[in-house]
């Protein structure tokens, strides 16, 4: 549970290039560092390992990029989000850069859960006008096979524009698609294309 008498700072941040190679919790450890470098007044946890409180958004896959992935710090007194964006821009690697810093009510969603639906977008090396989505895909999880089927999760389907395509997933409480793997089983590679999350919303309204 949130201490209330803590600030809770969200930041919005990129990850590209590079740095998209990197595993949810290599950006976790390093964004804790840049926490650390800008002398922000981070909140730590109680017990036998005390932690920074920080908490993160829904987790990219690795190779996937993002303009705008999510991070909550818990902090023990105000900064202005002005000078809290200062620091954390000047402890950070350009690939793995914050953008944005803004206050959040003690009450609000965590990161990981605040926005269910997700929006990429592909870059093909060609213009391309038609995707061959299948019905349902078969994973493995835990070792057992699982059934997802595609409609329940796809959100807003595929729309192109020359060289370029988007769709928008929707992760539930009971599971999600993999935007590499729904691309995998649509005949295209994620690690030839450039995928990008492009935005995170709450609603499909947004």
């Amino acid at each position: 549970m949130t201490d209330p008498r803590l600030f809770r700072l969200r930041s919005v941040f990129i990850e590209r290039d590079r740095l998209a190679m990197l595993s949810h919790l290599e950006v976790a450890h390093t964004l804790e560092r840049v926490v650390r470098r800008a002398g922000l007044p981070f909140a730590v946890s109680q017990g036998f390992s005390p932690h920074m409180k920080i908490a993160f958004g829904a987790a990219l896959p690795v190779g996937i990029g993002s303009t705008c992935e999510l991070f909550d710090l818990q902090m023990t007194r105000y900064i202005a989000p002005t000078k809290a964006l200062a620091a954390l821009q000047a402890a950070s690697v350009p690939d793995l850069m914050v953008q944005e810093c803004f206050y959040i009510e003690p009450s609000a969603k965590a990161a990981s859960v605040a926005f269910p639906f997700s929006t990429y977008e592909v870059r093909f090396d060609a213009p391309v006008v038609a995707i061959d989505v299948p019905e349902s895909i078969t994973v493995v999880r835990k070792r057992k096979e699982k059934v997802l089927e595609v409609g329940q999760f796809l959100a807003r389907p595929f729309e192109f524009d020359g060289d370029r395509a988007t769709f928008t997933l929707e992760a539930k409480p009971t599971g999600s698609l993999r935007p590499d793997v729904l691309l995998e089983h649509c005949g295209i590679d994620a690690g030839v294309v450039s995928v990008t999350r492009i935005a995170q919303a709450e609603n499909m309204q947004e």
